[in-house]
């Protein structure tokens, strides 16, 4: 079992900045890679950025957030962070973070945080 538990998200202005955290636990040991997913009201969940933990923990983003967000992983903490600039009332949404064990889709999943952007 892994549990993954989402902080950081809150209500900010647009232009503005926040930094989700997503701190991973239990049996991490055979992770392959994680990765941030949003989901708006009325909308079907997306992805947004994911790193891997071989090949030198390349990254993946969504188009609608490359080159504003930047994902990135502290590994003595177990943790992965998504850095989130430029903020656009578009971005809101509830923030989840996944983890994958192999190389199938993604096996768990955090509880969510809710990121509101006003305009």
């Amino acid at each position: 079992q892994v549990q993954l538990v989402e902080s950081g998200g809150g209500l900010v202005q647009a232009g503005g900045s926040l930094r989700l955290s997503c701190a991973a636990s239990g049996r991490t040991f055979s992770s392959t890679a994680m990765g941030w997913f949003r989901q708006a009201p009325g909308k079907d969940r997306e992805f947004v950025a994911s790193i891997n933990f071989w090949g030198g923990g390349s990254t993946s983003y969504a188009d609608s957030v490359k080159d504003r967000f930047t994902i990135s992983r502290d590994n003595a903490k177990n943790t992965v962070y998504l850095q989130m600039n430029s903020l656009k009332p578009e971005d809101t949404a509830v923030y989840y973070c996944a983890i994958r064990l192999g190389l199938g889709p993604y096996d768990y999943w955090g509880q969510g945080t809710q990121v509101t952007v006003s305009s």
